[in-house]
């Protein structure tokens, strides 16, 4: 791994760390105090009995907990099911998040998660008060898998559920805790793996839902899987996963990026195992053994492993996760629903790190990619020219990563015979514009929720005008509709048609808008280079792309998937 990743994965950990810990105290049993709530309401679920709140014409239940509490000997073990609780569970406040890499730097993505806890596999809903066999609408939330609540502020459910859907929102494991894969922890599994605890809560959750959400009413058969970036990567595990088939019947990702996953017990795609990743991390931290670590408060440990380097992803092991998932994809492998996915036209105004400094002049940088691309080079100069090396560098780190991963989700379900749905966000407002943030990373998310108005504080202020608020209605009511029976429509609006034969697209910039052929000749660009890095074996396909690039030299004698 070369420098420039280094410094970009601590980078990574640092600026997806939405959250500024203040304290870390107990989530305990109590009962909260509800003298601030007007109204209640009571569900008996086979969970439990368990009373929420009434909110307008919504009933609103959270931080109930959907699995036993992964503490002790638990932690780095399945999620255990919790037995039916007896009496009536009040449940009107947010469960703590979990433990997390503090954030050590200010950006537009911190916001204060305090209280955190080890005692955090919970979940929310927002149920319309009549609800009778709604769909649902489950999601999981970002932060690279190192940071992140289901209690932000921007992910409320309200004005989702306003449109007839009933809205999950769920905490899982982060980081070390929730993605460590280690030598004792495969001797102790009865599968022979470890790692991918977080990816084993989200599976749970939706169990959860699936045996719960009739109570609120739910349609358990309908339910939509949807995330954005690390949240959007989960959903693509879940596609994977042959624990999660059947549980879910449409899937949603924004910003998903189909990068190479540390395999378990072997080095691969220029990457060490995930065991040799854990061992190492292990000696970083000088402690003799898992026993050792288990002993560790939860808040410190989640804290020290990041500031080592440790960067989690999910295990290939062959079970929970059985191959990479772009031979996932390849192979038709992934689960057989519609799918709805796109990315933001300015993803990496808001990562830098993710993007080298441009060479000095463009001739060095025109004589660069032709080292590294070879015969692909003429056509990768095209895509991105010298003449301007800032926004071609931001534009090639941008496709390499979400590009080219939503239109290969998008193509390969197509494939199997699935309509299924492509977008790129392109809509900037003056405060983010004028900071060089035209539709960045995550910019959609207030206005697929519809909460503009309660994002972090460094966030670039959004209007209150009746020109955001119509996009925000438009595009609340087209993944509300894709929830509700895989067909994205929005009133006023143009009909949103499936990729197909014309490589149609949602393009939403000042309004939405229907078009065909999104950025000619990227996805075939970046296909080719990640085929190349897979046949070769040698490199990971992530964010070295462009001027990062490993050589990319042709092997004829393998065709690419």
């Amino acid at each position: 791994m070369n420098s420039f990743v280094r410094c970009a994965l601590s980078g990574l950990l640092i600026v997806f760390s939405t959250m500024m810990i203040s304290s870390c105290v107990e989530r305990g049993t109590a009962m909260a105090t509800t003298s601030r709530i007007e109204s209640r309401q009571t569900v008996n679920a086979p969970a439990g009995d368990m009373q929420g709140s009434a909110e307008g014409e919504l009933h609103v239940f959270k931080g109930i907990p959907y699995a036993a509490p992964p503490t002790g000997s638990a932690r780095w073990q399945p999620p255990r099911p919790l037995p039916r609780w007896t009496g009536v569970r009040e449940v009107t406040e947010f469960s703590p998040a979990c433990p997390q890499l503090a954030a050590t730097t200010r950006s537009i993505y911190a916001q204060d998660l305090s209280p955190v806890n080890e005692d955090c596999l919970t979940l929310n809903i927002w149920a319309p008060a009549d609800a009778t066999d709604a769909p649902v609408f489950f999601w999981i939330h970002g932060g690279s898998l190192v940071a992140g609540s289901s209690k932000e502020p921007f992910y409320d459910g309200t004005r989702l559920a306003e449109q007839g859907i009933i809205v999950v929102t769920i905490n899982y494991r982060l980081g070390v805790l929730g993605y460590l894969a280690h030598p004792e922890l495969s001797a102790e599994s009865p599968l022979g793996v470890s790692g991918n605890y977080g990816l084993l809560d989200q599976i749970e959750a939706l169990r959860w839902v699936n045996k719960n959400i009739s109570a609120f009413g739910g349609d358990p058969s309908r339910v939509t899987i949807a995330g954005e970036s690390a949240g959007a990567l989960s959903v693509m595990y879940l596609l994977a996963a042959p624990d999660a088939r059947g549980l879910f019947a449409r899937a949603i990702m924004e910003s998903a990026y189909m990068i190479s996953t540390p395999e378990l017990k072997k080095s691969a795609h220029g990457q060490p195992s995930a065991e040799d990743i854990g061992t190492a991390l292990v000696a970083k931290l000088q402690v003799s053994d898992i026993k050792a670590l288990r002993q560790m408060d939860a808040q410190k440990l989640a804290h020290a492993a990041a500031m080592t380097g440790y960067f989690p992803l999910g295990t290939v092991d062959g079970k929970i996760f059985p191959r990479q998932l772009v031979d996932v994809f390849a192979k038709g492998e992934q689960a057989p629903v519609p799918l709805l996915a796109g990315f933001n036209s300015g993803e990496i105004r808001s990562l830098t790190m993710l993007a080298p400094p441009p060479p000095k002049t463009p001739e060095e940088y025109e004589s660069i990619i032709r080292t590294r691309y070879v015969d692909l080079a003429d056509e990768f100069l095209r895509l991105y020219p010298g003449s301007n090396m800032q926004e071609s560098i931001f534009a090639t780190t941008r496709d390499a990563l979400y590009g080219w991963t939503a239109e290969r989700l998008i193509r390969k379900q197509t494939e199997i015979g699935l309509p299924s749905y492509l977008y790129l966000f392109d809509h900037g407002y003056p405060s983010a514009d004028a900071a060089g943030l035209h539709a960045f990373h995550a910019s959609e998310l207030p206005y697929v929720f519809g909460t503009y108005d309660r994002t972090p504080s460094l966030w670039p202020k959004i209007p209150g005008t009746p020109k955001e608020g119509a996009l925000s209605t438009a595009m609340i009511a087209y993944w509300s509709s894709f929830t509700r029976d895989g067909q994205p429509r929005a009133a006023d609006a143009p009909d949103w048609l499936p990729y197909g034969s014309a490589k149609a697209y949602m393009r939403f910039e000042d309004i939405p808008r229907m078009s065909e052929h999104l950025l000619p000749g990227m996805y075939e660009l970046h296909q080719e280079a990640v085929c190349r890095r897979q046949v070769s074996g040698k490199y990971p396909w992530n964010w070295n792309a462009g001027i990062l690039s490993p050589e990319l030299t042709a092997h004829e004698d393998a065709p690419c998937l």
